[in-house]
């Protein structure tokens, strides 16, 4: 039996990179999985027959995380299509780096509605479910850049230190109904996106790093089973640092 059987979730932001492994994961741990794509419509309906072929339900959901109506409209999709819904995972994301002095008001309010308000809008839709359930674990993934931040990325920053405080704040909130809600913090996670990447550059990255290298998708997606699973039934309102002891 694996760790997550019976359960459902919802990850959000799951067609590719660390939200695609975590779907994954949780379909090998014998998950239920519901998850949203946007623009990535082909890799998402790939990984929906990916998924099902561990035995389990899936469904990608074409869904925009950060239209308040959107995301209320899917949480009550995922419930009356499986019935239930245990696990929450926050995974959409985007970055639109730039020094401050050279970035828009647009750059800006983009990343913060997709990282931080996706977050607010999908809790507040599946709180009622899960209140009534008397259970549910939420995970929203934030980043070491939000406890640290970064020359570059002031909106990246703010948007996931945000979700670390909100975290938090949920957790004391939901605590008494037995909802728990806690965040994952990559660091360096190797992906399509760093892929493309100067060698040179990733390579200086990881020496940069205690443990001499990137982390990946899967080590990010076996941090969020263990959050999801009755394994961590006592653990709330905590972040969790994925990244190797680069920020320690």
């Amino acid at each position: 039996m694996g760790l997550l059987s019976g359960k459902t979730a919802l990850i959000t932001g799951a067609s590719k990179g660390i939200g695609r492994a975590i779907a994954i994961r949780y379909a090998q741990e014998g998950a239920n999985v519901a998850f949203t794509y946007l623009s990535s419509v082909e890799k998402g309906q790939a990984l929906e027959d990916e998924l099902a072929a561990f035995g389990v339900k899936a469904r990608g959901y074409r869904s925009d995380a950060s239209d308040f109506k959107a995301a209320e409209e899917l949480v009550n999709a995922v419930v009356a299509d499986f019935g239930a819904l245990d696990i929450l995972i926050n995974n959409a994301g985007i970055t639109r780096d730039n020094l401050l002095m050279r970035m828009t008001e647009e750059a800006w309010d983009e990343v913060i509605g997709v990282n931080l308000k996706s977050c607010f809008n999908t809790v507040k839709a599946a709180t009622r479910t899960m209140m009534k359930a008397k259970a549910g674990s939420i995970i929203n993934i934030t980043s070491v850049v939000g406890i640290k931040g970064n020359a570059g990325q002031a909106n990246y920053s703010a948007s996931k230190s945000g979700i670390i405080g909100f975290t938090k704040s949920v957790a004391l909130e939901l605590g008494s109904r037995n909802i728990r809600c806690n965040a994952v913090a990559p660091g360096f996670i190797e992906t399509e996106m760093t892929a493309v990447l100067d060698e040179k550059t990733v390579q200086g990255w990881r020496d940069a790093i205690p443990m001499k290298r990137g982390g990946q998708p899967e080590e990010v997606a076996n941090a969020c089973v263990f959050l999801g699973s009755d394994m961590s039934s006592y653990i709330s309102g905590q972040v969790l640092q994925v990244d190797g002891a680069m920020l320690t």
